[in-house]
């Protein structure tokens, strides 16, 4: 039995990479709109025209805090466990980071939920964030499996 702790098989490399990938495409996404929270400037929201109904209203920050400054901070976490992992092949890196997804998707939930029939008004960004932290989430639940499979006795 393979110890739970290293393992450079445990895990399928392309869950390895979409996570990695996915991740950096939420930070982006959540970078820009915390760097446009503190520059104050104007979003360009070409699919939806909530995006600033969104951004400014109440549920934007949590205690003067953006939720987008949160999110980059989620998936840049999300992003360095991945790069820790590709070093160490620790698996219980991964592990951390597949559960820690379930409270990113959790938060992506409500905030959409706020969008839909808070708000009433969709932000363009929001919605990248919550696709991104939903296939995180539906990645982790893999990573989970795969490594519930790998400590099972032969």
């Amino acid at each position: 039995m393979k110890s739970l702790e290293r393992s450079s098989e445990a895990i399928p490399r392309w869950i390895i990479v979409a996570f990695s990938i996915i991740s950096l495409i939420g930070f982006a996404d959540a970078a820009y709109l915390t760097a446009n929270h503190y520059l104050g400037t104007s979003l360009n929201c070409s699919l939806f025209e909530g995006c600033e109904v969104v951004t400014t209203s109440v549920y934007a920050t949590v205690a003067g805090v953006p939720i987008a400054l949160v999110g980059a901070l989620y998936y840049l976490l999300i992003f360095v466990a991945t790069i820790a992992y590709f070093d160490t092949g620790n698996l219980r890196i991964m592990r951390f980071a597949a559960y820690f997804t379930v409270l990113g998707f959790l938060a992506s939930l409500w905030l959409l939920y706020l969008q839909l029939f808070v708000i009433e008004a969709l932000c363009m960004y929001c919605l990248i964030s919550f696709f991104t932290s939903t296939a995180l989430f539906l990645l982790g639940l893999l990573v989970i499996k795969s490594c519930f499979s790998e400590v099972r006795p032969p």
